[in-house]
């Protein structure tokens, strides 16, 4: 009944599997021109063990045509293939070592720390980025020099790359942070002068939930965030991921580490619900408006 009511709604936030696989492409149609930016950009992927998917992730950063781009990748001592898939793009990385670490969290701090770029943000070893997202993320910084964090909507693929769920999200709500993250990290972009501001680091107690905790603590350094209305990233779910593993032990323990930080207390499952019904929907509403747009659209070419 619940898959019932979602299909019929469109509400998708949450979900990582929505809709049966469906073929996508995730290159441009035609090679666009390189884009010179006033703005540099330093993009971090923390990697291990992701063989199958670390060429994709690669590529979906070169195919940008983004100048100037600082891309920094940092392996935490794979033994799969990851590294031998990572040297055939060596001459494409600003940065590239393999080591053990301590975790995801404590390599991405490593690579921000050789960053030197105006603009931040991390992809994962098995995520994507969307053709021309850096170039559209660029050309908002310069248009509104008063915003510090930008996101966006999210595909989710799966491992073969197929479509099978789009998050189209609201307008941005600090309120919402308090108690749920809905914003895909790998849509994430941030100036870093905020970064500095908010201490330079990701916090290595946390493994699973550090976005989520780094965000929050951008908020509470008086970030001012917006989110865009455009796919910007592609989120892969398969069946070793870390957010499938760990949700059910580590990921529930650190958000509620989060939620007692913003509210003094664990909500329950039902003040939750209550809590983010706003938000999804104005989420629904905006899905709404898309369906509708489709329907005229398809309406008008038809005649």
């Amino acid at each position: 009944m619940k898959t019932i009511l979602r299909q019929l709604t469109g509400y998708r936030l949450g979900q990582l599997e929505a809709y049966r696989p469906r073929p996508i492409s995730l290159t441009p149609a035609a090679q666009a021109p390189a884009y010179k930016s006033p703005l540099k950009f330093s993009l971090v992927t923390p990697v291990r063990n992701q063989a199958s998917f670390i060429g994709q992730t690669i590529e979906s950063v070169i195919e940008q045509q983004f100048s100037p781009l600082e891309y920094i990748v940092m392996d935490g001592g794979s033994t799969d293939g990851t590294t031998d898939v990572i040297e055939r793009y060596r001459s494409h990385l600003t940065h590239f070592e393999s080591r053990n670490d301590e975790g995801q969290s404590d390599a991405l701090n490593k690579g921000f720390a050789k960053a030197s770029g105006d603009i931040f943000g991390w992809l994962n070893g098995d995520d994507l980025l969307l053709p021309g997202a850096i170039e559209y993320v660029a050309r908002f910084f310069l248009s509104n020099p008063d915003v510090d964090v930008v996101y966006g909507d999210r595909i989710v693929i799966n491992a073969h790359g197929d479509d099978v769920g789009r998050w189209m999200l609201p307008s941005h709500s600090d309120q919402i942070l308090s108690w749920v993250d809905y914003i895909p990290q790998e849509t994430l972009f941030w100036r870093r002068s905020l970064w500095e501001r908010a201490g330079s680091y990701v916090d290595t107690s946390f493994s699973f939930a550090m976005d989520w905790e780094l965000l929050v603590r951008f908020r509470d350094h008086g970030a001012h965030f917006r989110h865009l209305p455009h796919y910007i990233g592609a989120f892969r779910v398969h069946s070793f991921q870390k957010t499938s593993a760990e949700m059910d032990g580590v990921g529930i323990a650190e958000m509620n580490r989060i939620r007692t930080r913003c509210l003094g207390y664990v909500p329950s499952k039902a003040a939750l619900r209550v809590a983010v019904t706003p938000y999804v929907l104005r989420h629904l509403a905006r899905v709404w408006r898309s369906r509708v747009l489709r329907v005229v659209m398809r309406k008008d070419s038809s005649r």
